[in-house]
This record gives structure tokens, sequence and C-alpha cells, in this order.
């Protein structure tokens, strides 16, 4: 109990807590906090976000998401707070992004124990279906945040260039021994290269110079 309330001192103050209160004709959904402004600034800011409509809209979607048969679902609507909150989204495009990720996460499992509850084929091969989209879209929005957050930035590292004959091999290269010098006169191939670990890469040459002899008379 020492170290997780360390760790979650030194991750600051949570934002507050979702509350819906369903009524005889209306369902009122607030921030379990004393100061509606206050609430709303603290849930913005655990979101990413620096106007008030965008946490409140948020909100407003994460709750209308945790809908199960028909009913709003507190529970759901705090972890999918919650876990928009621990992706620490640092603008509005991420916020919406973390949302939707938090979103399609609790389909996701959804579809896992309706999956795990088939009775026959057809449920079995709806559920499948549904839920390999579902990792996949998930898998495909953590790769886009990480893009995102990166700037669009790619590295890419080049160990070896070696040119020959018109050719460039990018990788690890091993040059087998070279022989000795041939004598005045007489012909030999150029050393191969064994080992060659990439595909190479044609370079376009530079075109040969012609030459024009003339015998002399």
């Amino acid at each position: 109990m020492a170290r997780y309330g360390a760790r979650t001192k030194a991750l600051g103050s949570a934002s507050p807590r979702i509350k819906i209160v369903k009524g005889e004709t209306t369902t009122e959904v607030s921030l379990d906090h004393p100061k509606k402004a206050v609430g709303y600034a603290l849930l913005a800011q655990a979101f990413g976000v620096t106007r008030l409509e965008m946490a409140t809209g948020l909100v407003d979607q994460l709750v209308a998401a945790s809908q199960r048969n028909g009913e709003y679902n507190e529970q759901s609507a705090n972890f999918m707070a919650a876990v928009v909150e621990s992706i620490k989204p640092r603008d509005e495009l991420e916020a919406m992004l973390a949302a939707q990720m938090a979103a399609v996460h609790v389909a996701t499992m959804t579809f896992a124990r309706r999956l795990a509850g088939v009775e026959n084929i057809a449920q079995q091969d709806s559920a499948e279906r549904a839920f390999n989209k579902l990792t996949r879209t998930f898998t495909t929005q953590l790769e886009a945040l990480k893009r995102y957050r990166s700037g669009g930035e790619q590295k890419v590292t080049v160990q070896h260039i070696d040119v020959r004959g018109g050719q460039a091999i990018v990788g690890d290269v091993t040059q087998a021994n070279r022989p000795p010098a041939p004598a005045a006169g007489s012909s030999t191939n150029t050393p191969a290269l064994i080992d060659a670990k990439a595909t190479p890469i044609p370079i376009p040459s530079e075109p040969a110079q012609k030459v024009i002899r003339t015998k002399r008379k």
C-alpha cells in the first residue's frame, strides 16, 4: 500500500469520477466534485485538452459508449476515462484518439466474452470476426499514436556501402582476401564480394566516353 500510494502521488491527483444518475425520464451525468467548474478543469487537465467544452464532450461520448443492454454503466464509463487519463494525452487529437482506444478496448473485451460463450458455429464465426477486427484496430491506433508523438520521423541506419561494378550493397559485407597483383599484360577478374546480407541496389553508371582512334599515314 505504501508503494502504491507513493506511485499515485508521483503521478498527481486523479480526475474526478463520472457520476450517472438515472431519473424517471432523464439521465443526469456529472462529476463527483463539489465545484462543477473545478471538476471539469481537473478533467480537462487529465485529458490534455484546453477547452472545457472538449472535456464535457468527451465525457458525454464515453458515457454513451458505456451502455450495456441499453443502460448507461457508470463503472464502464469511469474505466474508459481512466484509460484516457493513463495514456496522458498532450493535446486534443491525442485525447480523441485515446477515447477511441478506450472504447475499442471495451468492445474488444465484450466480443472476447461472447466468443467464450458461443453455442454454435455461426455465433463463433461472428464473434471471432468482430474480435479480430477490433484487436487489429487497437494495434493500428497504438501505432498511430506513436507516430504522431514522434512527429512521423523514421530512422534509417546504413552500416556499410560498397560500390562495385555499378551496384551498391547495403548491409554487412565480408570481402575475400585480395589475391596478389597480376603480372603485366595478364587479365583478372575483380575480387568477388561474399556473404552480402542485402539485395544489390542498381546505381546508374556514368556514360562511357567515346574514344576515336586514327591511324597515322
